[in-house]
């Protein structure tokens, strides 16, 4: 194969995060590894009404401290969270707006990954539509309410002027949007993206639709931190989340030229679709497995050179024996070797920006060599008979991981990060 099918080596530079653990990258690493809940009783919506009242809140947030009053104003929550991590990222990644820090505003894209959208903002204008009429609904409904102002205002506040796009693959969103800015930058079209995901969804059309199609948790609302609980026996239904998560990632040359740190190497990615159903996944686990065998193909790997998998892991009776199922058809023998975990039950579901937080996750877990765990794991589903890790991480060696998203609609994505090494 030439080095130009090969493509560039992909590295990651910058990272960002808005979650329930906290609104940094500090706070949902230790939060991780301490095993910490940041899922608790609803607080944003009245509640009572629904049979899920339980989500992960991202609490105390002050979008000022990232942006100022009339950005802020201008903006959907979920484009907020999406602006105040790349803000992170991008300090992390020694860059600014216009090119500072060293790169070329028209080689640099940006690839974000959204499921929902501005529900919130819908929802307050329909309310006003009815109250009011035509002349109630808010000014800045439109620009606020559609999934792509997310990535427009971040290339508006830095100044990028390369490609922009919002990826739609429901709870794969952020995934498969991390592989589309990594194909950009490995083939050259790009020299450095903005990349992740963004969610904020916690409202009642949102939760209320959830709860109609029996998705979410309905047995532990008098005991949240309990609710999630991946592989677990007694598992009943995801825990609908929010937040962000941000990377900035660049070619190999890109990111020495101008001495960028370097958290890890981005080395494959997988995508497959189901065919099967708009919400229930193929319970065999083929489009999941298929995912996860191209990310490996793509990668130039083996079964074996992966130590650790950030599972999906949605809490639910379909997903979890389906994605047991779908690893060990992707790693045959060596599945039983690799330490799975799912850090949702932490986190909570962030939906859209789910798979961009697990893989950062993925690759702190690489830099402190620490197994991250799944909480409420009390007894193990017969279906779901690997290596968990139960209720508390530890260390132990991790050359490369893999984290996999899947989606409504049968969208299954699977990325894999490696150590970085010249």
């Amino acid at each position: 194969m030439s080095d130009n099918c090969k493509g560039r080596r992909v590295v990651i530079t910058g990272l960002g995060a808005i979650t329930p653990l906290g609104h940094s990258i500090d706070e949902l690493w230790s939060g991780i590894k301490e095993g910490r809940s940041g899922i608790g009783r609803t607080t944003q919506i009245d509640a009572s009404e629904f049979a899920s009242q339980v989500s992960g809140e991202v609490k105390d947030f002050k979008p000022t401290d990232f942006m100022d009053k009339k950005e802020a104003r201008n903006m959907a929550r979920f484009t907020q969270f999406a602006v105040a991590g790349t803000v992170q990222a991008m300090k992390d990644a020694g860059l600014g707006p216009n090119g500072e820090g060293g790169y070329d505003p028209d080689r640099m894209g940006i690839y974000l990954g959204n499921g929902i959208g501005g529900f919130d903002i819908a929802e307050e204008a329909i309310r006003k539509l009815i109250d009011r009429g035509p002349r109630g609904i808010p000014p800045m409904t439109i620009p606020k309410m559609i999934g792509n102002e997310a990535a427009g205002n971040i290339a508006i506040k830095f100044g990028i002027t390369g490609p922009c796009n919002i990826i739609v693959t429901a709870c794969a969103s952020g995934t498969d949007a991390i592989g589309a800015g990594y194909q950009a930058v490995k083939y050259g079209i790009l020299d450095a993206v903005v990349t992740g995901g963004t969610e904020a969804a916690i409202t009642p059309l949102a939760v209320g639709g959830f709860c109609r199609i029996q998705a979410l948790s309905t047995e532990y609302n008098d005991r949240p931190q309990e609710a999630c609980r991946p592989f677990d026996k007694d598992r009943d239904g995801f825990i609908l989340g929010e937040g962000a998560g941000i990377l900035i990632m660049e070619d190999l040359e890109h990111a020495k030229a101008r001495g960028a740190h370097i958290w890890g190497e981005l080395a494959g990615y997988g995508q497959s679709c189901d065919a099967f159903h708009v919400t229930a996944p193929n319970p065999e686990g083929k489009g999941a497995a298929k995912a996860m065998t191209t990310a490996l193909k793509d990668a130039g790997m083996q079964p074996e050179d992966i130590d650790y998998i950030n599972a999906h892991g949605t809490s639910t009776p379909a997903n979890d024996p389906m994605e047991t199922k779908a690893i060990k058809l992707a790693f045959g023998e060596h599945a039983y070797k690799l330490k799975v975990s799912s850090t949702k039950s932490m986190t909570s579901h962030l939906v859209g920006a789910a798979g961009a937080v697990e893989l950062i996750i993925s690759l702190l877990a690489i830099r402190d060599q620490f197994f991250p765990c799944t909480t409420n794991f009390g007894e193990a589903d017969p279906e779901c008979d690997l290596d968990y890790v139960p209720n508390k991480g530890y260390p132990g060696r991790i050359r490369a991981a893999l984290s996999e998203s899947l989606g409504f609609g049968g969208h299954n994505g699977a990325l894999i990060v490696k150590e970085y090494k010249d």
